[in-house]
């Protein structure tokens, strides 16, 4: 008998000290996008916000967004998102620093993630004060950010939503430069993951800078990218689909399991004139 439980023993042991070689498991991934909702504006007509909101959510549900960063949603925009549940969220309004004008708001599922940490800075010259930057015209330009805990593993990571100017060429590339400052400067050594509407296709000097410094999740993917390489649509149900404007960047330490440009759409009409870019994600 004791040379039994002499074997059962040492047959332990072995498997603990595999187990210890084999070092802790992966964390659980996630699901993360960005989606620019396009504002509510009456003039859209069949595409106006209204008539496509219920659209927007069932995406998301079905889907199974865990995080999204959102552009271009005004406050009652950002409102009808915010019943569901499921999700809280983070973000104030271009125009005052508070509630008006567009938002690029951040959602997170509440079950699985915790809000450590938020704030807001304006793309410009004077960026802790709503205001237009370099060459934008009509617009304030705005990045909202968030440090999540992830409650299945206890790891942190910051998301950061940003939406550059449609019209400055210099706004976009000084946005370029004073998002990845300040990134550096917030996140630090931290998992980063910076997402939105860069009004950018892939060879402009600020995207390139982007790539430069933090990883291009389509161009990472382990999976092949899914959907069409185009992210506008502009409600058009035969747009081309070319030019990629919309982005996830990511620091090193983060997998990109899957990447997706998501063009469903429902009786011929898209939820908004941006396909949703999907990501499925693990922290290393």
């Amino acid at each position: 008998m004791r040379w039994i439980l002499a074997v059962l023993a040492m047959a332990g042991l072995l498997v603990c000290n595999v187990s210890a070689a084999a070092g802790p498991s992966p964390s659980p991934s996630f699901q993360i996008a960005t989606y620019n909702l396009r504002l509510n504006l009456a003039s859209d007509g069949p595409n106006a916000w209204p008539l496509r909101a219920e659209a927007v959510k069932a995406l998301i549900r079905y889907h199974e967004f865990d995080v999204f960063g959102t552009q271009e949603g005004l406050p009652e925009q950002i409102d009808e998102l915010s019943r569901m549940e499921e999700f809280a969220h983070v973000g104030v309004g271009r125009d005052d620093g508070k509630r008006a004008g567009e938002h690029s708001a951040i959602f997170f599922r509440k079950a699985r993630f915790e809000a450590l940490s938020s704030g807001d800075f304006w793309l410009s010259q004077t960026p802790d004060v709503p205001s237009k930057g370099w060459d934008a015209r009509c617009c304030n330009r705005l990045t909202s950010w968030v440090q999540l805990r992830d409650r299945a593993s206890q790891r942190r990571f910051f998301v950061f939503s940003v939406h550059f100017d449609h019209e400055g060429e210099v706004a976009r590339k000084e946005s370029a430069k004073l998002l990845l400052h300040k990134v550096k400067e917030i996140a630090g050594t931290a998992p980063v993951i910076c997402l939105g509407d860069f009004n950018s296709t892939p060879e402009t000097e600020q995207i390139q800078r982007m790539q430069a410094a933090l990883r291009d999740a389509y161009r990472v993917s382990q999976s092949p990218p899914y959907g069409p390489v185009g992210t506008f649509n502009a409600f058009k149900i035969d747009a081309p689909m070319t030019a990629r404007i919309d982005y996830l960047f990511l620091s090193p330490g983060i997998t990109v399991l899957k990447y997706g440009v998501l063009s469903d759409s429902q009786a011929g009409r898209f939820p908004s004139d941006h396909h949703p870019v999907l990501l499925r994600v693990r922290l290393d």
